[in-house]
């Protein structure tokens, strides 16, 4: 490199003055130790991951992201990065990792790495933080990628040799520091430094003919395994990148003991064996109540025993309202390391994920030419496709001790080796890029247990489908857990996976005849149904009524909640309601109040317990509850019999099986029409047969029943397009470092859920968020799930700084979200 003159505007550095963080603040870490930090942490993520699926077919894979692990940030020496970390230090504006472009090649030069190597150490450091090129259709969609931010105008000696400022030039690389950090790389690389003499090329012109070649290999489609393992590796370095950030290490300890099945409590049922002893993918059908978890743990046990590395255990459920209580029985079952009092599982929140991945990946290099004279931009808004001119700015300490926090949060998405997730969270990883190619990556060598698969409309259950084939490729192992899960459906999985799928059903009378069935042909919310319901409540039987809409549950629970109380004086759970619209900490204190309340039923517990609760079909998975008497209103034969598992739930009733009364609707929301028509057709036909029992045989014949009809042949081959269509737009990775922003957004509005904050509670979060120990994990208890169809109804607004679409509407901690009230009219 030519030497450059020193100008009074470029003080002297030493190696040991050039830091990579601003925190903490009394010594802000250093380069070189955050490079080492960072390098050693890929370490930890092989040792989970081994040489699992395709990662096999690439021997390269994990010397390579070392390298890059190591070279990574090396563009951060430079001096207008380093006066951007001070305090008050005006923002630098050029782009770190296109500089340590530079140091790849001139090292990668010197140690002679083929050209494979050299170029994709060079991939994984220059797109740590940015896609490479707009999407594929040519939207700009997130944060300017390095092809527009770098190209034909820049002028790169100006950028990254001397950049002109008042009273002189500010030379970006001293010749002496660049001289230490090439001997420190050198050394670390296990390599002789290379020669620095004059007259060679500068870092600009190694950097810019390194983007170049980068931008124009990248440009068009290459093979779709080239481009998985690509975007793997680009997941292997954020990740290394966000545990060494934090300085946080993942954990080595499973909860889920090795003889898990060797320590259950009680006889195992012929399913739970077989599930045990299982190999492979795995399919089990079994009866609500007949010990499907335990069955699901004793697979993924003899799994992880089998798999290379560390593997992880991602236990899926269809509902978010449904995952603090699948966490809270894990942490109850399963086994805690030795420094733990109680079992470290994850869990992922969807909006929040978002939130940390996003700020965590921020690096405050905001582009020069809209950047204001100091501060950077707030990550919250440049994060979710603001304008430039829309962002808003912070000092850069500011911003770069709130991107801690969330690298620190971001942790807590990956550290466990055993999480609790809906599937929409984990398909986020299919979007890639620098925010969720992590979370692909994460998806190597796991086990997954799909819990109620069945809950799922053909789009979801076809999408999910497709994610199987990929999890397959990527060395996992999948197994689904129902008990309604339709022939259609155990077909679509098999075809979708292509090792073999070991399916076992537990045996006829596995479970007691426990119900009663009843047709009415009245809502259930009519004055004769609800009246019936306060008699139940009055001769002392705990009652369940599930309401297909909030709404209408809200207004069941009004009119119902007094009588329940009346029964049961002064007992304050007498009255319960649940539905997704609660605030998630209100609904984790609902659902700990309902366990409580309405617990399995032993064979020595006769008295009846009293009590109503009314529930949407947050309801119908994870919660271990049992009920005297069950009303419901008609849906998807699936939910039916689910809602039923929640009544007399092991058949231990004192005056035998139970009355569970199903309801005709007059509508049908938040279901097809067609879907509720045919559950209610193969209800009819199983009663007209002199049938009043939901036994397992019978709800077997009610899915054959449901499903050997137009809509259920339908059902089929929308799911077959779902999966087809999602494997080859979101699953196939031809164009890996195209900007996938806008598939983000296609993806939320296909699953139509966001979180949302009430506006009451703006200043709690931002406290929560924003404050000396905040985090958006503290602040995930406020955020209130809902449909993006719905968003208008609740007068929802966008705000940028929060990150987070703020709503009207009242709110009640007993009753919950209802929509706002009109606003009254004077003529």
């Amino acid at each position: 490199m030519a030497a450059q003159p020193v100008t009074p505007r470029t003080p002297r550095r030493v190696l040991p003055d050039v830091r990579a963080k601003s925190a903490p603040a009394d010594d802000p870490e250093r380069l070189t130790t955050h490079s080492r930090t960072v390098h050693d942490t890929v370490s930890q993520i092989e040792e989970r991951l081994a040489n699992a699926g395709v990662l096999a077919t690439e021997p390269a894979f994990w010397a390579r992201v070392r390298r890059a692990a190591l070279l990574h940030d090396a563009g951060k020496v430079a001096e207008g990065f380093q006066q951007q970390l001070r305090p008050g230090g005006k923002l630098w504006g050029q782009r770190h990792e296109v500089l340590s472009l530079a140091y790849v090649d001139l090292l990668a030069t010197a140690a002679g790495w083929n050209d494979e190597d050299r170029f994709m150490v060079a991939t994984l450091v220059a797109t740590h933080h940015r896609a490479l090129h707009t999407s594929a259709s040519g939207s700009a969609g997130g944060k300017p990628s390095l092809s527009q931010t770098y190209n034909s105008q820049t002028r790169w000696d100006e950028a990254f040799t001397h950049t002109p400022h008042t009273g002189g030039m500010q030379v970006q690389v001293q010749l002496g520091l660049h001289r230490e950090l090439v001997a420190w790389f050198s050394g670390a690389l296990g390599m002789d430094p290379p020669p620095i003499t004059a007259g060679g090329p500068t870092l600009a012109e190694r950097a810019r003919l390194a983007l170049e070649h980068l931008l124009d290999t990248w440009r068009g489609p290459v093979k779709a395994d080239r481009g998985l393992l690509a975007v793997l590796a680009q997941g292997a370095l954020t990740l290394a990148d966000h545990a060494g950030s934090a300085h946080e290490r993942l954990q080595t300890h499973m909860p889920l003991p090795a003889d898990y099945f060797e320590r259950l409590p009680h006889t195992p049922y012929p399913h739970q064996r077989q599930a045990a002893d299982t190999d492979g993918h795995l399919v089990l059908i079994a009866p609500t109540g007949s010990g499907k978890t335990e069955a699901g743990l004793s697979w993924a046990a003899r799994q992880t025993a089998a798999m290379p590395g560390l593997p992880r255990v991602v236990w899926t459920l269809p509902y978010r309202a449904s995952l603090n209580a699948a966490r809270r029985r894990l942490q109850r079952d399963l086994v805690p390391a030795a420094e733990e009092t109680v079992p470290d599982i994850g869990l992922l929140h969807g909006a929040v994920a978002h939130t940390l991945l996003s700020e965590a990946i921020e690096d405050d290099c905001p582009p020069v030419d809209r950047a204001p004279a100091s501060g950077t931009y707030d990550s919250d808004a440049a994060d979710n496709s603001a304008t430039t001119d829309e962002r808003r700015y912070v000092e850069p300490t500011a911003a770069m001790a709130r991107q801690a926090r969330a690298r620190a949060g971001a942790m807590r998405l990956f550290a466990q080796r055993l999480r609790v997730a809906t599937p929409h969270q984990l398909l986020r990883g299919a979007v890639a890029g620098p925010v969720y190619s992590s979370v692909l990556l994460e998806q190597t060598n796991s086990v997954f247990v799909l819990d109620e698969l069945h809950a799922y409309e053909p789009e979801t259950f076809g999408r999910l489908c497709a994610a199987m084939g990929l999890w397959e490729q990527l060395g996992s192992r999948v197994a689904v857990l129902s008990a309604t899960l339709a022939p259609p459906m155990t077909e679509i999985i098999k075809e979708s996976l292509t090792r073999p799928v070991t399916c076992h059903r537990a045996p006829q009378g596995t479970s007691p005849v426990r119900h009663r069935l009843v047709l009415d042909d009245t809502p259930l919310t009519s004055a004769a149904s609800t009246e019936r319901l306060r008699g139940w409540l009055g001769e002392g039987h705990s009652v369940l009524a599930v309401v297909n809409t909030v709404a209408g549950a809200q207004q069941l629970f009004k009119d119902l909640h007094g009588d329940a109380r009346d029964s049961c004086p002064g007992d304050p759970h007498s009255a319960l309601l649940l539905h997704s619209r609660f605030k998630n900490r209100d609904r984790n204190a609902i659902e700990r109040n309902l366990l409580e309340r309405h617990p399995e039923r032993h064979a020595d517990d006769r008295a009846r317990r009293g009590g109503l609760t009314v529930a949407t079909q947050t309801v119908e998975v994870s919660l271990q509850l049992d009920f005297d008497r069950g009303a419901v209103e008609n849906a998807p034969v699936e939910a039916v019999a689910q809602r039923a598992g929640r009544v007399n739930r092991r058949g231990l009733h004192p005056d035998g099986p139970a009355e569970f009364r199903v309801h005709r609707t007059d509508g049908t929301r938040p279901y097809e029409p067609e879907a509720v028509a045919a559950s209610w057709d193969a209800l009819t036909t199983l009663t007209a047969d002199g049938i009043e029992t939901l036994s397992e045989q019978d709800i077997d014949r009610l899915l054959a029943l449901a499903y050997d009809t137009d809509w259920g042949r339908r059902w089929l081959e929308r799911t077959r397009r779902a999966r087809d269509a999602f494997r080859d737009v979101f699953l196939t990775f031809t164009d890996p470092f195209h900007d996938r922003s806008e598939f983000a957004q296609k993806l939320s509005e296909q699953f139509d859920s966001v979180d949302v904050l009430h506006r009451d509670d703006i200043e709690e979060y931002r406290e929560l968020t924003s404050g000396r120990e905040g985090h958006f994990l503290r602040a995930a208890g406020l955020l209130i799930p809902l449909r993006y169809g719905q968003l208008k109804t609740y007068n929802a607004e966008y705000d940028r700084g929060l990150g987070v679409h703020v709503i009207d509407g009242e709110y009640d901690e007993t009753l919950g979200l209802e929509a706002p009230q009109e606003p009254e009219t004077i003529l």
